[in-house]
């Protein structure tokens, strides 16, 4: 028997199974939208392209949709054509929960049963329906909540294995909460009329006139914190997320993701940060560090940073080096050379920490930690009174709000793209056949103000390449390239509320231009040190004092 599959949580899955279905929510993200990129508009959002997506790779042989929005409509005529599906139907429903929204719900599940009846050919079964109420569950105890659009189940998977509270799944088709009559009617068309009053009655999702009734999923006073997931483009949880952001007092992170499997590491990164804030400080060794040395690897995707400090928080070596292909092997090649330096072996390590995105390939550690919370770690010890760290490597920029002990508060993260980081300005002076160290210095003495008004960097590539055509002159390009660095980085500290003293980490740092262009842009100075290159790789090492 096929199971009918389902995305909403306002599908009437009860009568469904009353009627000899097999209900099976349809929750996973593919690897890509290869077969829905050549049905649909590029415009669609991933939620509706993973539909698609899973219909078209076969399977998929009974789909029931609900009218959640355009993309949903946009998916069920897309599917009506290319779909190939032995049982179609899409539940209208109005956004609104009572008078005639419940009539309207009516006429549209007793022509649901019609249809599936016809299709299934199977009668309905009053004692299967009422049985198949399911109560909720609702977490006890400490714990967090993920909140928003649908998250697949493989990404809250791998959320609950990150966090060291229990996780709930509260997102959009998981927060189903309809309940059964309290006296069943007799009549079939009375008990319809019953269960669309339920249906409709449940916790409300964001396409509902009426959203008040959403607190009850934060509302709990074991509510430790909350992840919140939103789809990128769509601007439905967009809106309740800027709402809990000022009311909610407890810890707050949010992913957005694109339907895909494609960005999970990035978002593995975001929830292990988050999940570090929740980790008690290291307990007192009742006496100093161990007499001995320790290292800290920050394994990035352009460069891989090695520092040793010994027990008093002196650094012994420092080392920057091309990642190269494989982050275990810059890595080993890094520690042998900061180890060369220092005069030191292998057996003098009391303890490893790595950081980056290579982190979890590094075999030489003793623990992983994130590079954000290392990133904090790191430049409080270089200046106490560093509130904020705008850090922008090779292949991200993230902004880290910082407490008076260098603890994380808050920070945001921008790696869906190349724009904005030091890959960036790589292909920009590739481009202008400048060395980084030329494009550093050439923007700093401009005359005209140009925009660069691509957000994408092939597109940006494309810009700067018709400016030349133009016989602009090459300081105002590169001008032009710095301030578009600088919006991206402002956004971020807006966003995350930065404030001074403001400290700039990573490769770009040494970039005089954009430096100059970020401190014009939030109208205050940037502390930079001579290390902050190593500052992720420094904060390893001062956890690694820790262990």
């Amino acid at each position: 028997m096929n199971p009918t599959h389902y995305v909403c949580k306002y599908t009437p899955t009860e009568l469904l199974t009353a009627l000899g279905g097999d209900c099976v929510l349809l929750d996973e993200a593919p690897e890509n939208f290869d077969l829905s990129d050549q049905v649909a508009h590029p415009n669609l959002c991933g939620f509706g392209k993973s539909i698609l997506q899973a219909v078209l790779s076969g399977g998929i042989r009974e789909l029931v949709l609900v009218n959640c929005c355009d993309t949903i409509r946009s998916a069920y005529d897309i599917l009506k054509e290319y779909g190939n599906l032995d049982f179609l139907f899409m539940l209208d429903l109005l956004h609104n929960q009572g008078g005639c929204s419940v009539d309207h719900a009516k006429g549209q599940l007793m022509a649901l049963a019609e249809a599936y009846s016809a299709y299934k050919g199977t009668s309905f079964d009053r004692e299967a329906f009422l049985a198949a109420f399911q109560p909720e569950r609702p977490l006890t105890g400490p714990h967090i909540t993920v909140l928003g659009a649908r998250m697949g189940e493989d990404l809250f998977q791998m959320t609950q294995t990150i966090l060291p509270l229990p996780a709930e799944n509260s997102t959009c088709v998981n927060n189903r909460s309809v309940e059964a009559p309290d006296q069943p009617a007799e009549a079939f068309d009375a008990l319809m009329e019953q269960y669309a009053r339920a249906l409709l009655g449940q916790i409300p999702c964001m396409r509902m006139t009426d959203k008040s009734g959403r607190k009850r999923l934060y509302n709990d006073p074991g509510l430790a914190g909350v992840v919140y997931h939103t789809v990128k483009f769509c601007d439905y949880y967009g809106f309740e997320y800027a709402q809990l952001k000022e009311e909610l007092s407890v810890p707050l992170l949010k992913l957005e993701s694109d339907g895909t499997r494609q960005s999970q590491e990035q978002l593995r990164t975001r929830l292990e940060a988050f999940a570090e804030g929740f980790q008690t400080e290291t307990a007192p060794r009742g006496g100093p560090p161990a007499q001995g040395y320790y290292a800290g690897i920050d394994s990035g995707s352009t460069t891989t940073d090695v520092v040793i400090l010994d027990q008093d928080k002196n650094v012994k070596a420092k080392v920057i080096l091309p990642t190269g292909a494989g982050a275990s092997g810059g890595a080993a090649r890094a520690l042998d050379q900061a180890l060369e330096a220092a005069g030191l072996s292998q057996g003098d390590l009391i303890a490893t920490v790595t950081t980056g995105y290579g982190r979890s390939v590094i075999t030489a550690g003793d623990k992983s930690i994130t590079e954000i919370t290392c990133h904090a770690k790191g430049a409080h010890f270089l200046n106490p009174q560093v509130r904020t760290v705008i850090d922008i490597g090779g292949q991200d920029s993230k902004v880290i709000r910082l407490d008076e002990s260098g603890g994380v508060v808050n920070f945001v993260m921008n790696d869906k793209c190349a724009a904005g980081t030091g890959r960036f300005l790589e292909m920009m002076a590739r481009t202008l056949e400048l060395s980084l160290e030329e494009i550093s210095q050439v923007g700093l003495d401009w005359k005209e103000d140009i925009t660069i008004s691509s957000m994408c960097t092939v597109f940006a590539d494309s810009e700067v390449v018709s400016l030349v055509a133009q016989n602009k002159a090459l300081p105002d390009i590169v001008h032009g390239l710095n301030n578009s660095v600088a919006a991206r980085a402002a956004a971020l500290f807006r966003r995350v509320k930065g404030e001074a003293v403001c400290m700039m980490t990573g490769g770009v740092s040494h970039n005089q231009g954009v430096v100059k262009a970020i401190e014009e842009n939030l109208g205050l100075p940037l502390f930079i040190h001579e290390d902050a290159q190593l500052c992720g790789a420094l904060g390893a090492a001062l956890f690694a004092l820790e262990l």
